[in-house]
């Protein structure tokens, strides 16, 4: 069983910088994707970042040169480095891992972009 707990979101003024992080517990070396997506209310969940166990990543175009995905193997950790933030940036975010036995999510982490 893999659980995962985000952390890092809050409170940020306009053109502010956050990190998340997403640590998870259970053995997911041989993970095919991590991936961060969000969500607001009323809306459905949408990708915002992947990064796939050989390292490709991909954004989508709203948030590509201002946020950057990473992970971290020996921490089981991957990251989403957000920059030049925006009020539409804000949303729940939750973390997702994909296995070959199956997919898992995170609680999910608030950020709120607001002067």
């Amino acid at each position: 069983q893999v659980q995962l707990v985000e952390s890092g979101g809050g409170l940020v003024q306009p053109g502010g910088s956050l990190r998340l992080s997403c640590a998870a517990s259970g053995s997911i070396s041989s993970f095919l994707a991590m991936g961060w997506y969000r969500q607001t209310p009323g809306k459905q969940r949408e990708l915002v970042a992947r990064i796939t166990n050989g390292g490709t990543t991909m954004y989508v175009d709203s948030v590509k040169g201002r946020f950057t995905i990473s992970r971290d193997n020996a921490k089981n950790t991957v990251y989403l480095q957000m920059n030049s933030l925006k009020p539409e940036d804000t949303a729940v975010y939750f973390c997702n891992v994909a296995l070959v036995g199956g997919v898992y999510w995170g609680q999910g982490t608030q950020v709120t972009v607001s002067s």
